[in-house]
């Protein structure tokens, strides 16, 4: 997981866009744009990772930094 990709990702695509994506590569398709990562599983982690952070800035009124540190947190509780 890259937070530079992921930061890019939430700056550049909309969620409508990003959940495309996210059903393409579950497919194993190609997204409609360019997702960093070494395989499909590192841009699939890249794009969850922007939808979540895009829902929570919307559901919150969190900014980019305080929706990536909850994103974070939750990965961090869920591999314990």
């Amino acid at each position: 997981m890259k937070m530079p990709v992921i930061k890019r990702l939430v700056e550049t695509q909309t969620l409508e866009s990003l959940v495309a994506a996210e059903e393409a590569l579950l497919e194993e398709q190609t997204p409609a744009f360019e997702v960093e990562g070494e395989d499909e599983g590192e841009q699939l982690t890249h794009v969850f990772a922007a939808i979540f952070i895009l829902n929570h800035m919307k559901d919150t009124g969190a900014d980019f930094k305080t929706a990536l540190r909850e994103y974070t947190a939750k990965v961090r509780v869920s591999i314990s």
